[in-house]
């Protein structure tokens, strides 16, 4: 099995306020796939790295963003494009906007803005947009290329790594979309200081989620220096958003189309999933929803015997740590039973869940008994603290 490559380049950089350059050693993630090899890069300043990863015969640049994004980081993107022609779209994000007639009308955008096959699309946002965008960029002009820029811890560690991306349909998240790497990730940690708690709290939901499916380490760090973390320590954010990142790049490199091994990123989803399309994308943010489909998840694998009480208790733990999420009050376990079905990972009628056997370890696990399915997410609706 391929690994993927971690590497340090020397990055020179300019302190703000301060003349002198300085070099530091930052980390640069290698993914490699059979559809393109690119760097996951993350650094203070990252977004000022625009031109190096951009193709010298790149045609018009477009930037798909919020405006409340554009706000707080565009004048990073505009320094950082200079004179390189480029036009800013702004899509209107959240998860019900996240739908095709939105990519259409980027798409519409572009034509208007004189895009062709030359042009390249900067996905600039959440997890949201880098999926929203590069899923434009996958099929405008039958494909153009993406580099992900991605202002949400969610994004960093997850949905702007990968090339996955799509838009959501009333049945489900994500059931149209493709599979589309881009030129690069650019992953910036000073960022993060603009996100409300909210934000910040959903984006370690997917941190912790990396540590249970295969870093017992980052794990653990996680439960020992919560106060650290929930404090944005730059070193601590570094250190969880590079395991994160080195674990999703990992995990990519071998297993680019979800055929077996990357469906261990799912720990969490399947049943998070089915929340967030039963409270209409509305209720939670895409990380509660994900902290809650651990919770689940957990107490499956604990019923069925896969997982020993002592574990359990320390991932729920680990989760309610970084918590509350919002009240789950008024959610149906047999409403989301049933949603289970739409799930894009459910195959012939069967549900795959992702489930931990041990801290570090999951296991993929089908054909388990739907009364024990509903039984898990009952007591996770009475367990869960809500906000």
């Amino acid at each position: 099995m391929t690994s993927a490559r971690a590497v340090c380049p020397v990055v020179a950089r300019r302190v703000p306020g301060n003349a002198s350059w300085y070099n530091e050693l930052m980390p640069s993630f290698r993914v490699e796939t059979p559809q393109r090899s690119y760097d996951a890069i993350v650094e203070r300043g990252a977004i000022l790295r625009i031109p190096d990863v951009l193709p010298v015969s790149a045609g018009k640049v477009f930037v798909v963003t919020t405006e409340d994004v554009w706000t707080l980081h565009g004048d990073k993107v505009k320094s950082a494009l200079g004179s390189r022609p480029h036009q800013v779209l702004f899509f209107p994000g959240g998860e019900p906007r996240k739908r095709l007639q939105e990519v259409e009308a980027l798409a519409e955008q572009m034509m208007a803005g004189g895009g062709d096959r030359s042009s390249m699309v900067i996905a600039f946002g959440g997890g949201i947009s880098t999926d929203v965008a590069g899923f434009l960029a996958a099929i405008f002009m039958r494909g153009i290329p993406v580099v992900q820029i991605p202002t949400t811890l969610l994004a960093q560690v997850d949905a702007a790594i990968g090339g996955k991306t799509g838009v959501n349909m009333v049945a489900g998240k994500n059931l149209i979309g493709s599979f589309h790497q881009p030129l690069a990730v650019l992953i910036d940690p000073d960022v993060l200081h603009t996100l409300s708690d909210r934000e910040f709290r959903a984006g370690l939901y997917e941190v912790v989620k990396a540590g249970v499916i295969r870093d017992a380490d980052l794990f653990h760090f996680l439960a020992s220096k919560a106060d650290r973390v929930l404090a944005r320590d730059a070193d601590a954010l570094e250190h969880i958003i590079s395991a994160a990142v080195r674990i999703k790049a990992e995990v990519v490199t071998a297993d680019e189309r979800e055929g077996d091994l990357r469906r261990i990123l799912n720990f969490g989803h399947t049943i998070g999933h089915a929340l967030e399309a039963e409270t209409r994308y509305e209720r939670f943010l895409h990380g509660e929803a994900v902290a809650f489909g651990i919770h689940a998840a957990t107490t499956l694998a604990e019923k069925i015997g896969k997982l020993g009480a002592k574990d359990a208790a320390l991932i729920h733990e680990g989760v309610a740590r970084y918590g509350p999420i919002p009240k789950l009050d008024g959610i149906s376990a047999d409403n989301l039973l049933a949603r289970l079905g739409s799930d894009k990972k459910t195959v012939r009628g069967n549900v795959h869940f992702v489930l931990p056997v041990r801290i570090g370890e999951v296991a993929i696990v089908t054909g388990v008994d739907p009364v024990v399915i509903r039984e898990a997410i009952e007591t996770t609706l009475a367990e869960t603290v809500p906000a």
